[in-house]
C-alpha cells in the first residue's frame, strides 16, 4: 500500500506492508476500492441503519463495495450504472433500485421516487453527476466525494470545475460534503482488511473482478484506458506476473 505498485519489484518499508491470506486478485480488488468503501462509508458518512444510501458508478470498483456494505449495515441502497449488465450485477448484489442511466433519466427517478432526498451519496463520478447528488441529497446529508473519473481525462488533462451556489445549498439544509482521500486514514487499513476478508470469507461480501485479462507489465497502460472507457465491470486488474499462478510462496 504504497506509491509506485506500477512496477514487478519495488522494496517498501515493512510498515507499509499489509498481510493477506492469499495475493488474489479479490484481494488486490479489497486493497483499494473495498478499503475506501469501507472506512469512507464509515468514517467521511458517518453511515448507520435505516437511511437511504445512493452510490455512482456502482459497477465499478470501489461501488460494488459501498452497495453491499452499505445493505449489510441495514440500509436502502440506490445504485446508478450504465448498462444492462452492469444492472444485473448490481440487483444481484442487493441493490433495492439500480438507476440504469441508459434506459432511465437518474434526476428524474431520484425526484419522483425519493422526493425527501438521499442521505448519503457516495459519489466518484464528478461534473454532472455531482450537481445531481447535491441536488438529491436530504437535509442533514451526507456527499461523500472518493473520485471524479468523468474529469480525468481531457484534452489539457484534469480540468476542475467550478460549482456555483455550493455553499448556499449545503447551508440550507444542514448538509455535509465531504472528500476522503484513503493515504489519509492509513491507521485503519489493517482493522477494515480485516473485516472485509471475514466478510468475503463468509459469503456475505461478493467481489466482481472483470473478466478482460491484462497480462504482464506492457499492459498497464491497456487496463487504464479500459478502466476510462466506461465498459468495465467491477475491478480492473493487472496481473504483472502472469506465473505467480504457478508458483509457491518464498515464505
Amino acid at each position: 500500500m504504497t506509491f509506485g505498485s506500477y512496477a514487478e519489484f519495488t522494496m517498501v518499508p515493512a510498515k507499509h506492508l499489509l498481510p493477506v491470506p492469499k495475493p488474489g486478485p479479490e484481494v488486490v480488488a479489497m486493497l483499494t476500492s473495498g478499503l475506501t468503501a469501507s472506512i469512507a462509508l464509515e468514517k467521511a458518512g458517518q453511515m448507520e441503519s435505516g437511511e437511504v444510501v445512493l452510490v455512482t458508478a456502482a459497477a465499478g470498483g470501489t461501488g460494488q463495495f459501498a452497495v453491499q456494505l452499505a445493505k449489510l449495515a441495514g440500509n436502502k441502497v440506490v445504485a446508478t450504472c450504465g448498462g444492462e449488465k452492469k444492472a444485473a450485477l448490481l440487483r444481484s448484489l442487493g441493490v433495492d433500485r439500480v438507476i440504469d442511466y441508459k434506459k432511465e433519466n437518474i434526476k428524474a427517478v431520484l425526484k419522483k421516487e425519493f422526493p425527501k432526498g438521499v442521505d448519503i451519496v457516495y459519489e466518484s463520478v464528478g461534473g454532472e453527476m455531482f450537481d445531481l447528488s447535491l441536488n438529491a441529497l436530504a437535509v442533514y446529508g451526507r456527499l461523500i466525494i472518493i473520485g471524479m473519473i468523468s474529469q480525468y481525462q481531457g484534452e489539457h488533462g484534469w480540468k476542475p470545475l467550478p460549482y456555483a451556489g455550493l455553499c448556499e445549498k449545503i447551508l440550507a439544509k444542514s448538509q455535509t460534503v465531504a472528500g476522503f482521500f484513503l493515504v489519509q486514514y492509513a491507521h485503519l487499513w489493517q482493522e477494515h482488511l480485516d473485516r472485509l476478508f471475514d466478510l468475503y470469507s463468509s459469503g456475505k461480501l461478493k467481489v466482481a473482478v472483470d473478466p478482460k485479462k491484462f497480462l504482464g507489465l506492457g499492459s498497464v497502460a491497456d487496463a487504464v484506458e479500459y478502466l476510462h472507457s466506461g465498459d468495465s465491470l467491477g475491478k480492473v486488474v493487472v496481473c504483472v506476473d502472469p506465473a505467480f499462478n504457478q508458483k509457491s510462496a518464498k515464505l
